[in-house]
């Protein structure tokens, strides 16, 4: 009886390098960019080095050489975030910073969790810092004296941050569950609960905002 032929086995043919689609380079604006849709998608959870760094196809040590930590990188995402703040020229003082405060509190509370990234750090960004000059220039066409623009903003400023981490609370709870988003952050927002369920959103955000810039004209820093 013949004995079989032996299977050949065809190796695939190697790829070289040069037929590969080449990497985009890296840069801080690119990492930045790719945090931003790797929060958005997944959640604060996935938010890792070593995740974003699988997005761009790469090892997490290469996101070192631009960014010091994850830290840093959610840091840059909200100065980055606040670049995008609507600053109106028209209309008189108060309308304006009204409309600022209102933008910087829809821009961040758009990503999860970057307004408490605002909540425990002083703003040294380009795009904070740029913000906070705008406000302290509003304040000061109204009148206010130095001394109490500092503290307006600095009051202002919290006011944004805890607006934007309540409202990024809201979106998540409203947001369907997926992969590696969980809820457990907006579930332990209990305190405003009763307050939400009160009455307008919106109303209440206005009035706020109102209250507090009528209580800094009304209460000079002495």
């Amino acid at each position: 009886m013949a004995e079989p032929m032996p299977v050949s086995r065809v190796r695939p043919a190697p790829v070289s390098r040069r037929a590969r689609p080449s990497k985009a380079p890296l840069s801080r604006e690119v990492i930045i960019d790719t945090g931003l849709r790797v929060l958005d998608a997944e959640g604060l959870a996935a938010l890792t080095m070593r995740r974003v760094a699988q997005e761009l196809d790469t090892g997490a040590a290469s996101l070192y050489v631009y960014v010091a930590n994850r830290d840093d990188l959610m840091a840059a995402m909200l100065d980055h975030v606040l670049g995008s703040v609507a600053e109106p020229d028209d209309g008189i003082w108060r309308e304006r910073l009204i409309a600022v405060i209102e933008s910087t509190v829809a821009v961040m509370s758009r990503h999860e969790g970057l307004a408490f990234v605002a909540l425990a750090a002083t703003p040294t960004g380009a795009n904070a810092l740029r913000l906070i000059d705008r406000m302290r220039g509003l304040l000061a066409d109204a009148g206010v004296d130095e001394r109490t623009v500092d503290w307006a903003v600095e009051l202002l400023y919290l006011h944004i941050t805890a607006a934007a981490a309540e409202q990024s609370a809201g979106h998540a709870a409203r947001a369907p569950e997926s992969g590696t988003r969980r809820l457990g952050q907006a579930d332990r927002v209990p305190v405003t609960a009763p307050v939400r369920r009160s009455g307008d959103g919106d109303t209440r955000a206005t009035w706020a905002v109102r209250a507090l810039i009528d209580g800094i004209l009304a209460t000079p820093a002495r």
